[in-house]
């Protein structure tokens, strides 16, 4: 029985991970190179940073990366702290275009995405192959052509949301055995009674995993079958963006104490939007439920709820003269 769940669960939960970190690395490794520069040139002020860090975030897939990015900026000596207040604030927002693209249940998409990517990655493949900048003398390290780099990365990045969705397929599939076991039984009654379970357990599963979309994902997966109640599995979120700070904080360790303000303001950004949003997670869950009948998508919109009114309520406090009275760029 047991064997039965895990095993599906953890090749779903391996299939989805995979996808993320394949469309993340794609994603990367086409705006990366343009990430830096534009990080060090629109943070001039906090709204600047902020609708960078928005739009950096919901292109690369992952607000872990563009804040790990931020604080090697920093300990480099690239930017100074109050500089990156905005971007922390804009990759909470940047992060929620993942879980609200699961929402909308595209999974009947999963396998003709799968088939349109890779047929134009090889066509990529085969276009480079005939193109004249790929010459004999200069090799495959020949500067490529303005459409190459959108078509092979593109590509790549829409067959890792593919595999996200077939991992997210086979993860709800174990819902019914995952409402039957005794031990989680025992988990909703304690999670009914305090939604500080779900909390509880959303940052830690979020902490060892080193991803708040996947955990997210699980929960919107056994909601939509009805293994758990809507307004648990938004507890759960809650958790997940403080475990989520964890990958931000081991990142910050040995470098400048600079760089260790970002991790701390990240920390404290999703810790205090946790604080402020635990007493009613009762009426974000009857607010979502106002906008979606599916539990699926409430869960995506209660994320969504959560970081743009975390972070729009503090972004006022990045202008505070505070932050400027101390040089923090050692």
């Amino acid at each position: 029985m047991l064997a039965n769940l895990l095993l599906p669960m953890l090749f779903g939960f391996a299939v989805f991970m995979a996808g993320m970190k394949l469309m993340e690395l794609a994603l990367h490794r086409w705006a990366g190179p343009y990430l830096r520069a534009t990080l060090e040139r629109a943070t001039a002020t906090p709204i600047r940073g902020f609708a960078v860090g928005t739009v950096t975030t919901a292109a690369l897939q992952s607000s872990t990366a563009v804040t790990v990015i931020t604080i090697g900026l920093v300990n480099s000596g690239l930017l100074t702290f109050p500089r990156t207040l905005g971007i922390v604030l804009g990759s909470n927002v940047g992060t929620v275009l993942t879980t609200e693209l699961i929402g909308l249940n595209l999974s009947r998409l999963a396998v003709p995405l799968m088939a349109l990517s890779f047929i134009g990655w090889l066509a990529s493949a085969l276009l480079w192959e005939a193109s004249p900048h790929r010459t004999a003398s200069l090799g495959p390290t020949a500067s490529q052509p303005g459409w190459f780099t959108p078509l092979r990365y593109g590509s790549v990045a829409v067959f890792g949301f593919s595999l996200l969705l077939l991992g997210m397929n086979v993860m709800q599939s174990v819902a019914p055995a995952v409402e039957a076991m005794p031990m989680f039984g025992w988990f909703i009654d304690r999670a009914g009674d305090s939604v500080l379970w779900g909390i509880a357990a959303g940052a830690a599963i979020t902490a060892a995993v080193h991803s708040s979309a996947a955990v997210i994902a699980m929960m919107m997966g056994l909601a939509a079958f009805g293994a758990v109640p809507v307004e648990i599995g938004i507890a759960a979120v809650l958790g997940a963006n403080v475990g989520t700070c964890f990958t931000a904080l081991l990142a910050s360790m040995g470098g400048t104490p600079a760089g260790r303000f970002v991790a701390y303001a990240h920390i404290a950004l999703n810790v205090g939007g946790t604080v402020l949003f635990a007493p009613f997670v009762g009426e974000l869950t009857s607010a979502v439920g106002w906008i979606s009948d599916s539990p699926a998508a409430q869960i995506a919109h209660a994320q969504t709820i959560f970081n743009m009114v975390s972070s729009l309520a503090a972004l006022p406090l990045c202008y505070l003269p505070v932050w400027n009275r101390r040089p923090l760029r050692l």
